[in-house]
């Protein structure tokens, strides 16, 4: 059965200004002497070129993508330098040859895949020039080269490399997602060190994630994301069609980012303009009926190309593994960039987003069935629905509106400002599992959610260079805020005790949930929540030879408001009055801070170490008595080791971490949907990772996390209990305990080969291994859920490469979960989430 939503509302409102883009930074010095001979640079077989008339610095990233070589060059030299058109079937050689042609520069071979832009007059090379593994500096929120991305904005909000900064940084590359073809941010996360994407298993089946990140931990704990540097607060980032990159910045981000937890948060770059013509259609097909159509296409509009679109749209119906649970939307994310002059850009975004059915499934199983399997408890299969599809409804409509402003005062001086308008509404009638009464059945509980949400973000900062003596500084000074106004009504159903059998569930019972009905019994709330949040930072990053030091500070302002009143119907004594559970606390402040320092030496290692704090305030949660918490507050230690291969695609790295977090909170065990601040809670691990293009042919990514979380002063005790929920001996402390749902170690790797004979020309194939250890079920190691091991498979054919007439032409498919292995991510001492099965998803795509 398909998901409806009922009443449909969504608008949109504009306003205007924009972000940054950060000024080109070189990734390594060299010097040639003037002796070295020409040589035959990437001697390879022919390939096809087309790379448009532009400015020579895309041209080169363009040509090192369709070549596979690497190009250094005189950044004086190639400033304002075009280059020009190259199309059709050439060798390396020649296709540089002619895109140099008319540009006064020159090349010559420096290794087997290799070569240096020189003047043609002299056979020598200039001053500071760009190497390293890429062709041109990379674009910071850009899709990356391969599986390597050198740059970031995330990390420090100005264009920086990843090498240079003293905190943890994954990159999930354009490329990367592409092979792996994941259907959600959520899946795209699978292989990113220190992040456990999927704790609540196959809950989002494919809807993407929204502020709230549900099942995303960082280093143990939740995370937030942030799309083009603001706080996400619906569904806009969570399609892939949509997304350039992902990257994870692991630790504390609060100096840059405000609320956000220590475990790290989850930066997203849209979809924007490109500076050179793309023009692409895919059409997907997949299991459980998925069927999927993308577009994505940007071009200039003037002759010179200041001003360029880009419109990336998509649409897919599906089902999901759970039987009447589907996933319907349509989407389209179209965007502008026009280039006022050379020191000023402006670039606009808009979204619309129509999900009649999210994918969301909020039932779990209990764990006699899914942890448990024995002649009592015979296994629940994975499609098993425990709603009711009479009442199974769910559906959103989401649109967004936003522009990124730069503008150059001079080489000392520069301005950014990102703006984002976001409105949200959705509906659901569901029902969530609730409590297991016999090995057969569980309970649940019906339920109705209609919210609206409006979220304004604005992130202004002034940023730039100058030297101080002998030391280079890269400085930024900024203010950012959210308003956040949401409504929600939420409406329980107590009207009888419902359940489900879970062999043979009932598909229409009828549920009763209007408040005005003196045939219901109706529990829930209703009203508004109004969030504010402001910050001003400040970040100097301090250079001096291979030494760089970052420095930073913010100061944070919350205020928010809750005027929700509660509803309580019982059988006709219809009442609604305020509730004081959820009155507005004192506005809450606080200052956080980071230093750092990284050295990078001549042969490419850099060595780090770091010091950070967060804040987050604990909005609208009290306890039993109605009493706030205090704010979440945490800080961490972090060393490591960042290795950059000198002119290679291979980045390793390997940190150490130790996290303390105050007023940790978890479940009101005695009073039933209150939480408990269990005191303090530390975190510390170490995370390994290797992000590789081995070859023009070979791709890969590795990692390992160890991640050891625990209570580490509470005065909080609680009993044991056994698998099958009872209770025994007395009440042991939870201090030293493992926090539960998060797995002490996880393993991961994923390479694709393309395969280089004429034999199995435009063949590629990939292959990839998720191992997640063990977690326990509760506060107090009760008992654990067993770790797992996932394959993922895939394959790729061109077939151009084959077939010149078929040129553009690409076939995916990809297999995660390749043995069909069941499996359960989590569990409390009732019930657990179970795992995604076998999946399948193929495209064709097109390119022109």
């Amino acid at each position: 059965m398909g998901h409806t939503l009922r009443h449909q509302s969504a608008s949109v409102a504009g306003v205007c200004l924009m972000t940054l883009l950060a000024s080109s930074c070189l990734s390594g010095l060299m010097t040639q002497a003037a002796k070295a001979q020409t040589a035959s640079a990437s001697t390879g077989a022919t390939r096809h070129f087309t790379i448009a008339a532009q400015p020579l610095r895309t041209a080169l990233h363009q040509y090192l993508e369709q070549s596979g070589v690497q190009v250094a060059y005189p950044t004086a030299a190639a400033g304002n330098v075009r280059a020009a058109a190259v199309t059709g079937n050439l060798t390396p050689q020649e296709a540089l040859s002619r895109l140099l042609a008319g540009t006064g520069l020159t090349w010559r071979a420096t290794g087997p895949n290799s070569v240096t832009l020189a003047k043609s007059a002299a056979n020598i090379t200039l001053g500071p020039i760009r190497v390293g593994g890429t062709v041109t500096h990379q674009n910071p929120t850009g899709p990356g080269v391969g599986y390597v991305a050198t740059t970031t904005m995330s990390g420090t909000k100005t264009d920086t490399p990843i090498t240079e900064i003293p905190n943890s940084i994954y990159v999930v590359t354009k490329q990367l997602m592409q092979d792996q073809q994941p259907q959600n941010v959520v899946e795209a996360l699978r292989y990113t060190p220190g992040v456990y994407s999927e704790s609540l298993g196959n809950y989002s089946n494919g809807s993407g994630l929204d502020g709230t990140n549900s099942g995303i931990k960082q280093r143990g704990f939740s995370t937030t994301s942030f799309v083009d540097g603001l706080a996400l607060n619906s569904g806009s980032a969570g399609e892939t069609a949509f997304i350039d990159r992902i990257e994870a910045v692991n630790g504390p981000a609060s100096v840059m980012y405000g609320q956000t937890n220590p475990g790290g948060m989850i930066g997203i770059s849209l979809k924007k303009p490109t500076d050179v013509p793309l023009h692409q259609v895919s059409l997907g097909f997949g299991s459980w009926g998925r069927y999927e159509a993308t577009a994505d296409v940007s071009d200039k509009i003037t002759k010179s190309g200041n001003l360029r679109y880009r419109v990336a749209a998509m649409g897919v119906t599906s089902g999901t593994q759970v039987d009447h649970i589907d996933y319907h939307r349509v989407g389209v994310l179209p965007s502008l960039t026009w280039d006022i002059d050379p020191k000023t850009s402006l670039t606009l975004l808009g979204m619309y987003m129509y999900t009649p059915g999210n994918g969301t499934n909020y039932l779990q199983y209990p764990t006699c069935g899914t942890l448990i399997q024995d002649a009592n408890c015979r296994r629940i299969p994975r499609n098993t629905f425990t709603g009711y599809k009479s009442w199974n409804e769910q559906g959103s409509k989401e649109a967004m509106f936003e522009y990124m402003f730069k503008h150059d005062f001079n080489k000392y001086i520069s301005f950014s400002q990102t703006f984002r308008y976001e409105n949200s509404h959705s509906e659901q009638n569901d029902v969530y599992s609730r409590i297991g009464i016999t090995n057969s059945e569980v309970g649940v509980r019906p339920w109705s959610i209609n919210s609206r949400s409006t979220t304004i973000g604005l992130d202004s900062r002034i940023y730039g260079k100058f030297s101080t003596g002998f030391l280079k500084h890269t400085w930024i000074v900024g203010s950012d805020f959210r308003q956040l106004e949401y409504m929600q009504n939420a409406f329980y159903d107590y009207t009888q005790t419902y359940t489900q059998n879970l062999y043979n569930p009932t598909m229409n019972t009828p549920v009763c949930v209007n408040i005005h009905s003196a045939a219901c019994e109706v529990y829930g709330s209703t009203g508004p929540y109004n969030y504010f949040q402001e910050g001003v930072y400040f970040q100097d990053q301090i250079k001096w030879k291979g030494l760089s030091v970052l420095l930073g500070g913010r100061e944070d302002w919350v205020n928010y408001n809750s005027n929700r009143y509660s509803v309580n119907n019982d059988n006709a004594a219809h009442t609604i009055t305020k509730s004081s559970l959820v009155d507005a606390p004192e506005p809450q402040h606080a200052f956080t801070w980071r230093a750092g320092l990284i050295y990078n030496t001549r042969f490419g290692l850099a060595p780090y170490f770091s010091y950070s704090t967060s804040f987050v305030p604990q909005a609208g949660s009290t306890d039993y008595l109605g009493k706030p918490f205090s704010p979440l507050t945490g800080k961490q230690m972090e060393a490591g080791l960042k290795y950059k291969v000198p002119n290679k695609d291979i980045l390793l790295t390997a940190s150490a971490f130790r996290i303390d977090e105050d007023h940790y909170l978890i479940s009101d065990l005695e009073h039933s949907g209150f939480s408990s601040d269990v005191g303090k809670v530390r975190s510390q691990g170490f995370e390994v990772s290797a992000n590789t293009n081995v070859t023009k042919d070979l791709r890969l990514v590795a990692s390992y996390t160890y991640t050891d979380i625990r209570f580490a002063k509470t005065n909080q005790t609680a009993q044991r209990v056994d698998v099958y929920g009872n209770s025994y001996g007395n009440a042991v402390s939870e201090t030293g305990k493992v926090v539960p749902q998060m797995p002490r170690n996880m393993f991961s790797v994923f390479a694709d080969y393309t395969v280089p004979t004429s034999f199995a020309k435009g063949l590629g194939i990939n292959l990839g291994m998720r191992y997640v250890g063990s977690t326990y079920v509760d506060n107090v190691e009760s008992f654990k859920t067993p770790s797992y091991i996932l394959f993922d498979i895939g394959a790729h054919y061109d077939f151009g490469q084959a077939i010149p007439v078929l040129k553009g032409l690409k076939g995916q498919l990809a297999v995660s979960n390749l043995t069909n292995k069941y499996y359960v991510t989590s569990c409390d001492t009732s019930f657990c989430y179970t795992g995604q099965g076998r999946r399948l998803y193929g495209n064709l795509t097109y390119n022109w």
